[in-house]
């Protein structure tokens, strides 16, 4: 069988495989993301993801994700991140322009995914990237492709929509994919409701779902929002990038929070930005490298 290189990279935790199919072509993506996903028998990761040339001239690359299951996801925040800190820091020459700042550089990446084009700003340190900002687009509040409120209203389970504390206990958001953010004050019950809620008939498609708790200012340090996320496809992951982003804007919808949020999450913190100006969400965070590997070709 032959092998092909890969790169296994994580965003605030939320790990995945990372194959440039530029250089490999992965024939069967499903069966290669269950396979090499396996933390006992594979390579260990949230899903694999492809990045790629652009069929589009609106675009300059292109992602393709996996869930451990096989499941394609729409869009993914953190593994957008990571394909930005790939692509500058692996693509030699460099074939886009770079911008020169105050002590740093910045570069624009447009992406394109399931959920239409998303574009990157890499924020640049002695050729290092050490943050990227994600241009999320606006977000989704009702979409019946993706949410059923009439079923949701009809469950005893905390789907179900009170008025209270300002707003809803629970709010749907779609950010390219559909999730579910539920203000708790258990975010710990995300391994037991978590799997209930992914699959419930209120989401036609499945849905990732959040779990959130204000954390108040305190000792002059900045509050936030406590997540925890049951992602459609991979379970608990560390951190979910459109999830911050959804939790966010239904905190702000709901007066728990500003158009800024920290979202912490338990692989790190992400700044999200709903701004007024575009009514688009901007995503701030790390992406790391873990280790390059080669493996054999899942067919």
């Amino acid at each position: 069988m032959s092998k092909i290189s890969f790169t296994k990279m994580h965003g605030a935790g939320n790990d995945y495989i990372y194959v440039n199919t530029m250089l490999f072509d992965i024939p069967n993506p499903q069966a290669a993301a269950i396979a090499w996903s396996d933390r006992h028998k594979g390579i260990g990761s949230d899903g694999l993801v492809l990045i790629g040339a652009s069929p589009i001239p609106e675009a300059d690359f292109s992602m393709r994700i996996f869930n451990a299951d096989g499941s394609e996801a729409m869009m993914c925040g953190n593994a957008s991140r990571c394909i930005g800190k790939y692509l500058y820091e692996k693509t030699h020459p460099w074939p886009l322009p770079v911008m020169e700042g105050d002590g740093y550089q910045e570069t624009r990446i447009r992406l394109q995914t399931n959920s239409g084009i998303k574009t990157l700003y890499l924020h640049i340190v002695e050729g290092i990237v050490e943050s990227v900002t994600v241009d999320m687009g606006e977000p989704i509040l009702e979409d019946d492709t993706l949410f059923n409120p009439n079923l949701a209203k009809s469950l005893s389970t905390p789907l179900h929509y009170k008025e209270e504390q300002g707003g809803g206990s629970a709010l749907f958001v779609s950010m390219g994919n559909p999730h579910y953010v539920i203000f708790t004050d258990d975010v710990d019950q995300v391994g037991e409701t978590g799997p209930v809620l992914e699959h419930h008939p209120a989401f036609p498609q499945r849905c990732n779902i959040e779990f959130a708790q204000v954390i108040p200012p305190s000792g002059g340090q900045e509050g936030g929002l406590r997540t925890r996320v049951w992602e459609r496809g991979s379970g608990i992951t560390q951190a979910c990038g459109t999830g911050a982003c959804a939790t966010a804007v239904a905190a702000a919808l709901t007066g728990r929070a500003g158009r800024t949020s920290q979202i912490v999450m338990d692989g790190g913190t992400l700044t999200i930005e709903w701004r007024e100006s575009d009514n688009h969400v901007y995503m701030t965070g790390p992406a790391e490298f873990v280790f390059d590997g080669e493996i054999e070709l899942v067919n």
